[in-house]
């Protein structure tokens, strides 16, 4: 449904990496509705007919995917293919907020 948007793409793999690891429970469910939240944003802002609809959306993705990254550094271990990769799709945020 998304093929060509990137951002929407590498949210759904964060989100399904997430998902494939082992958290404590408290973060676990925090990690997987942030992480779910980013997808939905993104899927969401990008229906949107105007610029500034659209970018309400993906400032909200943005500030799931930094909530995402504070859960990951209140891990009781480090995850740092999770910790890239919420990185790389921070950067894709960050242009489109800027866009």
């Amino acid at each position: 449904m998304f093929n060509n948007f990137k951002t929407y793409k590498l949210a759904v793999d964060f989100h399904h990496a997430v998902r494939a690891e082992h958290f404590p429970s408290f973060l676990k469910d925090q990690l997987l509705r942030a992480s779910s939240s980013i997808a939905l944003n993104l899927a969401e802002g990008s229906g949107r007919s105007t610029k500034k609809d659209q970018l309400r959306f993906y400032v909200i993705a943005m500030a799931s995917l930094r909530e995402s990254q504070a859960a990951l550094d209140l891990a009781p271990k480090q995850y740092p293919a999770l910790i890239k990769s919420a990185d790389i799709l921070g950067a894709h945020l960050y242009k489109l907020c800027r866009s």
